[in-house]
């Protein structure tokens, strides 16, 4: 059922626009509650990553940005909301995985190296062990017995 006062306002509508004018109109959201500025600042923060000393944490969770944007812009924003904001900004959930500051890649690279040469000298003729075609391993002792 159709009001009449809608129906008022779409003739006058169409009387003054034309069929242009009877098109969905975009609607007024809520106004943003970060400015560009902040959301470029944010970027930033999230691009560089924490550092532990200064944040407590190795890696940013939603929890912990929401803290951030509550802490420096006084603004309230719910988890779920930093996640949509992130994802408006090109950021993914995904993470790569946290490096220890103490970790050393120049010696985890060296023992990598000596570790392969090593179990090659060590064990020079070792193959993996055959399976048969039922996907277990067989007993030597098996296959030679008489039925």
């Amino acid at each position: 059922m159709l009001d009449r006062q809608t129906l008022r306002d779409w003739v006058h509508r169409y009387n003054t626009e034309g069929l242009a004018g009877l098109r969905d109109r975009p609607r007024p959201g809520p106004a943003p509650r970060l400015t560009p500025e902040q959301l470029a600042e944010l970027a930033q923060v999230v691009d560089d990553g924490p550092d532990p000393a200064r944040d407590g944490v190795v890696r940013w969770r939603r929890v912990d940005l929401q803290a951030l944007i509550r802490a420096r812009v006084d603004v309230e924003m719910h988890e779920r909301s930093v996640g949509k904001l992130l994802r408006r900004l090109g950021f993914a959930r995904l993470s790569v995985r946290p490096k220890h500051p103490l970790s050393q890649p120049e010696a985890q690279e060296a023992f990598k190296k000596a570790s392969g040469s090593w179990f090659r000298r060590r064990c020079p003729s070792t193959r993996p062990a055959s399976r048969s075609r039922s996907g277990s391993r067989t007993r030597p002792g098996l296959a030679s017995r008489a039925p």
